[in-house]
């Protein structure tokens, strides 16, 4: 990525999807492509209402249903799709709760173990990586980018966009219809924002 000084400017607003009934059981939700529970639609709504008078010259999403409903719903019909941003490919572990994988395995951990026949941690920070300079590469200058997907993915792009391991994942918690934002702090990539809940009433329950 370019250094110039109008780059810095740049402003990347990450939005998790709203919630699905996977995300309320705690299910992995990787590829299986479900919808927003009637809930979720709501709270994709007031997230729109959250970043309302945002200018976003690139608008991107993760091709799958729960990502770009929570675009439209919150006002973006049309988002370019980046497959990059597609959730962790769970594998073995699709739909099964942390707790159940962990009567099994002890001590499993998705973000230095990966899943078995599924994504390990270097292949979703090559995709990251790779995302992360879908929305930012194209710009001759400084631009505002917002990007709809998936709690894992969305969190392995913050992390690496501050440059740590991909294992630092596991310190960062991202709730379903949050937003974060990365953006620049002189020469330094920062982390301005995360997991704000603010515009969503039942944010109380996550204290």
């Amino acid at each position: 990525m370019s250094s110039e000084p109008d780059q810095r400017s740049q402003r990347i607003v990450l939005a998790r999807h709203a919630e699905t009934e996977w995300s309320i059981t705690g299910q992995h939700t990787g590829r299986t492509d479900i919808p927003l529970t009637d809930a979720g639609r709501d709270a994709a709504v007031e997230l729109g209402k959250r970043i309302d008078g945002y200018r976003f010259d690139r608008v991107i999403s993760s091709p799958l249903v729960r990502a770009r409903t929570t675009a439209r719903l919150a006002g973006y019909d049309d988002p370019e799709i980046d497959d990059n941003l597609l959730e962790w490919d769970y594998g073995d572990y699709e739909g099964v709760t942390t707790a159940d994988i962990r009567a099994d395995r002890p001590g499993w951990e998705l973000w230095t173990d990966g899943a078995p026949n599924g994504e390990s941690p270097d292949e979703v920070t090559a995709r990251a990586d790779a995302a992360v300079e879908h929305a930012v590469g194209i710009c001759e200058s400084g631009c505002d980018a917002i990007v709809f997907g998936h709690g894992h993915m969305l969190t392995a792009l913050a992390v690496r966009w501050i440059g740590l391991p991909i294992a630092h994942g596991k310190h960062f918690r991202i709730s379903t219809g949050s937003i974060g934002i990365l953006r620049w702090k002189r020469e330094n990539r920062v982390l301005d924002l995360w997991n704000d809940r603010s515009h969503l009433t039942s944010a109380i329950d996550d204290i």
